[in-house]
């Protein structure tokens, strides 16, 4: 190859090599700056589980990188016809002495050696700063434990008493909603309640909290994110994701098996007569919702896919993830008529999708009386729930219903502080309506979201032998939750160990056989 090819080959390996560290650099800059309490584990998991993405999120992920990644390389380009003009054949040579005589060698020219040098360490710097500013440092910096295998009661393993009146469950989750969302008198961070309605529901009903006045659960380590938050609450354990496991050595961006050793609350009430439904705007392929909703409990699943199969919407329909949440109420009420009518016992779970990072989805229907986009989705949001509880409650079947409304964690958008007024700790948001159970235990508690999968079965008239399920506390007995138990950070730092309980027992080599 002549000097002149490998020269430009060499150009051209440079370019491609400063746009990898470059796209880097951005992405990292992108997740820090737009979202609030990400770990690598749960990027990890996100990417190994994208299917069903919102495609919002991944186009403005894209647009931010790309628009930077321009600006970048046509700064390379001027540079690159500057060096042209002004060092062009310019080389440098070194001259040695040897037994009187000068020997001179032809090295490098020495601008590309200055290029390559300085690629080099903005390289290293870049490497650096992505590694401990998307957690890769506490991600592998882990002990082995058996804290899980230690905590873990297995609900197989205990007594749960049904009740002789079994009531039915409908559970919403709302995603990002948390406690900061409340005037500052019940515990939030506004001087006006962002959400009215259901700040009322919870001062009229059941809500733990950790203080006096409203409040909600932890948010530990391994239910920061959405299917985190649901396997939390459902199976009372934490989504850890391990690549010492088979998950990214097999390839595998979908599911066979979900936490096939666990026992959920899904599992509980399907073996107790219940009828299991899930209903979701999105797709529910995203992180394995679908199978894991399938396998433990045999939910009937009512996401995105099915309501363009069934007509309820067109079948080039897309809004936000899928459809809004406006929709999924409608849909709910339709379904609930007809599960009803039918006499069953049943759980009817649903997530909710407007509320999600970045900024929200704010429909139309809904007055917008704040400045920041994302108030004024949660605003809207509050609006339809409050409409959508006032309908349940007003149906024959609530009598016999118990409704649950928690977050499923804390919003990820990283500037929601900015728009508080007042700097109050952040809970993940809970209330418990229509249940039997007394409020004496509500107020002043430590806990997070394991503890509502014995606290849901125990407001639905079920006994618990030792109150405990999973790593989870119920929250309506006299025992403490681990988090009282142990504070905290300490349960945090033994959730993050590496636990071979979870890996052989729990999670059994999820992802071993992988869809075709």
């Amino acid at each position: 190859m002549s000097k002149r090819k490998l020269r430009k080959v060499s150009n051209i390996f440079l370019i491609l090599f400063i746009n990898v560290i470059f796209i880097l650099l951005f992405l990292t800059i992108y997740e820090s700056q737009e979202f609030s309490g990400v770990s690598f584990e749960q990027l990890l998991f996100t990417l190994v589980t994208s299917e069903g993405t919102s495609t919002s999120v991944i186009v403005d992920g894209f647009i931010y990188v790309v628009l930077r990644l321009f600006l970048v390389d046509l700064i390379l380009f001027i540079m690159f016809l500057v060096y042209k003009n002004i060092l062009k054949d310019k080389k440098t040579y070194i001259n040695i002495s040897f037994k009187n005589k000068r020997i001179k060698f032809r090295l490098f020219p020495v601008h590309f050696i200055i290029k390559f040098i300085a690629v080099l360490i903005f390289a290293l710097i870049t490497v650096v700063y992505a590694y401990y500013t998307l957690g890769i440092d506490t991600y592998l910096n882990t002990k082995k434990s058996n804290f899980i295998r230690d905590n873990y009661v297995d609900a197989r393993s205990v007594s749960i008493e049904s009740p002789e009146h079994k009531k039915n469950l409908i559970y919403i989750y709302v995603e990002s909603l948390e406690t900061s969302l409340l005037s500052y008198n019940n515990g939030g961070n506004f001087n006006k309640s962002i959400i009215p309605n259901l700040e009322k529901l919870a001062n009229n009903n059941i809500n733990f909290s950790e203080s006096k006045k409203l409040g909600g659960s932890n948010m530990s380590y391994g239910t920061s994110w959405t299917m985190g938050g649901l396997v939390g609450s459902t199976s009372g354990i934490p989504l850890k994701f391990s690549l010492s496991s088979n998950y990214i050595a097999n390839n595998c961006l979908v599911y066979n098996e979900f936490l096939p050793g666990v026992y959920s609350i899904g599992d509980v009430l399907n073996e107790n007569g219940y009828n299991n439904y899930f209903m979701l705007g999105s797709d529910s392929a995203f992180a394995g919702r679908d199978v894991y909703f399938s396998e433990h409990g045999n939910y009937t699943i009512y996401d995105y896919k099915y309501a363009k199969e069934e007509g309820w919407i067109d079948k080039d329909y897309y809004t936000w993830w899928g459809y809004e949440d406006s929709k999924l109420y409608d849909f709910a009420k339709e379904k609930l008529e007809e599960i009803s009518k039918s006499g069953e016992l049943f759980n009817f779970t649903m997530l909710t999708a407007d509320t999600h990072f970045v900024d929200g989805y704010v429909d139309k229907s809904c007055d917008t009386p704040y400045d920041e986009h994302y108030l004024n989705a949660y605003h809207c949001m509050d609006s339809m729930l409050g409409d959508f509880v006032s309908w349940i409650q007003k149906q024959d079947f609530y009598k016999d219903t118990v409704v649950v409304i928690t977050g499923d964690h804390l919003t990820m958008q990283s500037n929601i502080t900015d728009m508080f007024d007042y700097d109050n700790e952040r809970y993940v948001f809970n209330v418990y309506l229509n249940t039997d159970k007394s409020t004496e235990r509500s107020k002043n508690r430590k806990f997070n979201s394991f503890d509502y999968y014995p606290t849901t079965l125990s407001a639905l008239g079920f006994k618990i032998e030792g109150n405990r399920l999973g790593l989870g506390t119920n929250l309506f007995s006299n025992k403490k939750t681990l988090t009282e138990k142990y504070g905290a950070d300490v349960l945090d730092e033994k959730l993050h160990d590496n636990s071979t309980f979870y890996d052989d027992i729990l999670v059994q080599d999820t992802f071993k056989n992988c869809k075709e």
